[in-house]
């Protein structure tokens, strides 16, 4: 096969500072216990154009008998096989010298096998029943020196808080003391307002933080602040 020009993905990460942009075909190993899945991975990622097939097993020890002849740059393989798992393999083949990259395709989202995957130095995760865009995308950015992980995978692995409500200083303030347990008088003493202002303070949290009760709004407030003055979040 002719050496292709490097596709999009890899040129962007290599901008990114996360490798070198792909400028040869990457050779690529397969790795399943499955025959048909192995054929349709095979058929799907043969044709791109920067991709060559360079082998493929149907188990961990297989793949270790025969990855010195082919010489792969990269391995696409299973994480859950029968005789030797993916993440056993993966723990073997990156002690070679040199060792490929290595990808790891899945029907699991579970955080633990992700976690393992990309501490054993793994560059992606791909659920199995993700686009087959995602798997090209997957070995884009492994040859290009990146990770990458299934939006799936990502989303599990590292959530994103929800946006935390603006509030006022004052109603920040106002908050925290309802947090530590104290009325409405209590706030208005301290903070050299009226009963009648704190309590409009109070609706004004309650309408912004989408609170309907005063038991919901100090329980919130209780699990949201810290102490005084600080900020809820």
């Amino acid at each position: 096969m002719s050496a292709a020009g490097p596709p999009h993905g890899a040129r962007t990460a290599a901008r990114a500072g996360e490798g070198t942009p792909v400028s040869t075909p990457v050779r690529l190993f397969l790795v399943d216990d499955h025959p048909l899945v192995r054929d349709g991975l095979r058929a799907r990622l043969g044709a791109v154009p920067w991709i060559e097939v360079v082998g493929e097993a149907g188990s961990g020890a297989e793949a270790l008998d025969l990855l010195d002849a082919a010489r792969p740059d990269l391995l696409l393989m299973d994480v859950g096989m029968k005789d030797m798992d993916g993440l056993a393999l993966a723990a073997r083949v990156l002690q070679r010298r040199p060792a490929p990259q290595i990808v790891m395709l899945s029907m699991y989202d579970n955080h633990e096998y992700v976690q393992q995957a990309l501490q054993l130095g793994a560059r992606g995760y791909v659920l199995k029943d993700a686009p087959a865009a995602e798997i090209v995308a997957a070995i884009e950015a492994a040859a290009a020196g990146g990770t990458f992980l299934s939006p799936a995978v990502a989303r599990k692995l590292f959530p994103q808080r929800p946006p935390r409500p603006l509030l006022t200083p004052r109603e920040t303030e106002i908050l925290a003391a309802l947090g530590r347990g104290e009325s409405s008088k209590q706030i208005a003493r301290a903070l050299g307002l009226s009963v009648r202002t704190v309590e409009a303070h109070r609706q004004s949290i309650k309408r912004r933080l989408g609170i309907d009760g005063l038991a919901e709004l100090i329980r919130y407030a209780v699990e949201h602040t810290r102490g005084p003055g600080q900020d809820a979040g």
